[in-house]
């Protein structure tokens, strides 16, 4: 399975916020459509950072509180990581195990952003896989061929 086959199942909408909007926003953002990160683009809704759930407790655990009207900028994740649509599922699970993160923005060959994917997109899609395989060795073994 790669991304392409993911995206064909859930859709390629993305939540993006700009890097100069406030925390309070992206996180009304992530609230409204009960999300737990959001993909920031520039003005060429080129991938620039994310800003998840994880941003928002690590500052507000660093300065012991948080201050909605930042820009988002401030405490986005720059350290990016992303894949393609031909990315096959078994190296996002490896990539999102080894570092960490549990969403990748997929970016078409200009690098503008395409799709997301989640930790929990590529689990369902692996237990549908591993489903439609059980069938067919169940159909298998009953027709004794």
């Amino acid at each position: 399975m790669n991304v392409a086959e993911i995206l064909a199942h859930k859709g390629s909408e993305v939540a993006t916020i700009g890097p100069d909007d406030t925390v309070g926003d992206a996180i009304r953002l992530m609230a409204e459509r009960s999300i737990g990160a959001i993909v920031v683009t520039d003005g060429a809704n080129r991938f620039i950072g994310m800003f998840s759930e994880r941003d928002v407790v690590m500052r507000a655990a660093a300065l012991g509180s948080l201050d909605p009207g930042e820009p988002v900028r401030s405490i986005m994740t720059t350290a990016l990581s992303s894949c393609h649509r031909s990315d096959r599922s078994e190296s996002l699970m490896r990539m999102m195990t080894e570092r960490r993160i549990r969403h990748l923005p997929v970016l078409d060959d200009d690098g503008r952003l395409c799709g997301i994917v989640s930790i929990g997109d590529v689990v369902k899609e692996r237990v549908n896989e591993l489903e439609r395989e059980h069938e067919q060795l169940v159909d298998y073994v009953r027709s004794g061929r």
